[in-house]
């Protein structure tokens, strides 16, 4: 960063990391032990997709690699959702396969594409937890819904609190956007 930069109170985005998505196995141990929520063998990537046939190649090669475990849906903001199902106690499998479709996307060029990557849990109560990966920031964070389109905050702190030696999570809060709807929680 240059000296205008940091004059004018502008910084460098992060660069992401993808390669962090690999913590998440030794993450869920920790969180298990911690909350009792375990892996669903559910994770999704979303994206916004690209027009035109270069981004359509891309994204059939993505769903490709991952054959019939992968599914594709929509949501109401415009992004392109692909759901992927693995046994609950295959996590480093999803991840891997998470990391495929991401690394896919990204090394065609459509990285600015990427919103995020998530990897759902849950406990014998039916709590929720989606811990979420945002391509942008190279940072996580983790999603908690609760009916109505609420959250469990509690549950949320809880994490943040058993993970920050696990993750690179998100110090701000603000940034921690919801995902309702989002295919796998």
């Amino acid at each position: 960063m240059g000296w205008l930069d940091a004059l004018f109170g502008r910084s460098k985005p992060v660069k992401p990391n993808l390669d962090a998505l690999f913590a998440l196995p030794s993450a869920a141990i920790t969180l298990q032990a911690a909350t009792g929520l375990a892996p669903t063998g559910l994770g999704s990537v979303a994206f916004r997709a690209a027009e035109g046939g270069a981004f359509a190649a891309v994204e059939r090669d993505a769903k490709a690699l991952l054959g019939d475990r992968v599914e594709e849906s929509d949501d109401d903001y415009g992004y392109t959702w692909l759901l992927v199902r693995r046994p609950p106690d295959a996590l480093s499998d999803l991840v891997t396969e998470l990391h495929a479709v991401n690394s896919t996307l990204e090394g065609a060029g459509f990285g600015p594409s990427l919103l995020c990557s998530l990897a759902s849990f849950t406990d014998p109560d039916g709590r929720r937890l989606a811990i979420v990966y945002l391509y942008k920031r190279g940072t996580f964070y983790p999603f908690a819904p609760l009916p109505g389109q609420r959250r469990d905050n509690a549950l949320e702190l809880q994490v943040r609190g058993a993970l920050a030696t696990e993750l690179p999570l998100e110090e701000d809060l603000g940034r921690w956007f919801p995902v309702w709807g989002a295919p796998g929680l």
